[in-house]
């Protein structure tokens, strides 16, 4: 039976489950969080914090049922189910089920070993489309076979997932070689390892990239997992690795409408050190302006990340054929192209995004 301590001394309540986890609930927080203090039908809080003393303390405290009972000084009394303490425990995080786990790839991952499914399937199973999601979260990329012969088949399986990612290139895009571009996507040179869009306040997430038409001669697609490269960099090169989470530099995508401008760190890290989104692009990067002193060993570290990135012991390449649709996390995993001639054959891809917080929104409810 679940165990209760009322500690009056640190101002707290403290749970012993009957698996024997331990949980210490602060008086402040148990009354933030009474249940009463939220709306019934939206689960919005509606309680005011201004409202509550800063020194609210609880004066009995007992398990009744399911549920902790307790009442404060001021002689509101509320009830907690004991599961939901559980899963709440502060200092520990709640459980997220978007939280799939994230398996690095370097060489091993040859184009036979991407994940794949059928368009079908996703269109048509909700558990076809969450066993797709969380190969795609895990890898950072994968295939979506068996796509109409429809330029708007890839936007319908993006779709599943949530609103598409409108840029300043419109909601979809189209990769292919045409007259005055104004990127370097829509010309038939070679694109270096990259992710997309690192001049936006907050580069888009997931990308799809349907294939129409690929009879070109050359045009293969390049990958490489910026996750793994980094890691990887943090224990060779230390230094390196604090350079590029610790210091900003600026990218920057201009035309005859726009001038989109932000700084990013390359590697940006969670609260915890682990890794959260990698922002690399060189060919938007705009001119460096840190402090003279600092620009060797930045250059350094910059040139270092953009080697490793492009060996081939970090890469899987493959062509992309009609109906097939490439997946990947625009944070995480770089991409890039080879060369092709388009006087040889049509080279047509047609792209769009997906913001992560719609695809992990998205796994959260398939979850449920």
């Amino acid at each position: 039976m679940t165990q209760v301590q009322l500690c009056a001394d640190t101002g707290a309540v403290t749970l012993t489950f009957d698996d024997g986890a331990i949980g210490t609930y602060p008086f402040l927080w148990l009354r933030d969080n009474d249940p009463a203090g939220f709306h019934p039908d939206t689960h919005e809080r509606v309680a005011d914090l201004t409202e509550i003393s800063l020194d609210i303390a609880v004066v009995e405290a007992g398990v009744n049922g399911d549920a902790l009972a307790l009442r404060f000084e001021d002689d509101v009394t509320t009830r907690y189910p004991l599961d939901w303490l559980a899963a709440h425990r502060p200092g520990h995080a709640l459980a997220d089920p978007a939280r799939t786990g994230i398996q690095c790839w370097r060489a091993d991952m040859v184009a036979d070993a991407v994940p794949r499914l059928t368009a079908a399937d996703i269109l048509s199973s909700d558990d076809a489309l969450r066993d797709w999601l969380v190969a795609t979260q895990c890898s950072g990329l994968s295939l979506v076979e068996g796509l109409p012969d429809d330029p708007d088949a890839g936007i319908e399986v993006a779709q599943r997932i949530g609103f598409l990612r409108e840029t300043n290139f419109g909601v979809t895009f189209e990769v292919k070689s045409k007259p005055n571009p104004n990127n370097l996507a829509y010309t038939p040179i070679a694109l270096p390892l990259h992710t997309d869009l690192t001049n936006q306040e907050l580069p888009p997430g997931f990308q799809f990239l349907h294939c129409l038409a690929n009879e070109a001669s050359g045009g293969g697609s390049l990958f490489s997992d910026g996750f793994a490269v980094a890691e990887d960099l943090r224990a060779e090169d230390p230094a390196a690795f604090d350079l590029l989470s610790t210091i900003s530099v600026p990218f920057r995508f201009h035309d005859g409408d726009t001038d989109i401008r932000s700084r990013k760190k390359v590697i940006t890290l969670d609260e915890d050190g682990s890794l959260k989104e990698i922002c690399f692009n060189a060919h938007i990067a705009g001119i460096l302006d840190i402090a003279p002193e600092k620009m060797p060993a930045y250059y350094r570290a910059y040139r270092r990340f953009m080697q490793m990135s492009r060996d081939p012991a970090y890469l899987v390449m493959f062509k992309l054929q009609a109906g097939e649709m490439a997946v990947f996390d625009n944070r995480r995993v770089l991409h890039g192209r080879e060369a092709f001639d388009p006087n040889t054959g049509r080279r047509h891809l047609r792209g769009c995004y997906v913001d992560r917080g719609e695809f992990e929104s998205r796994l959260r409810v398939l979850s449920r």
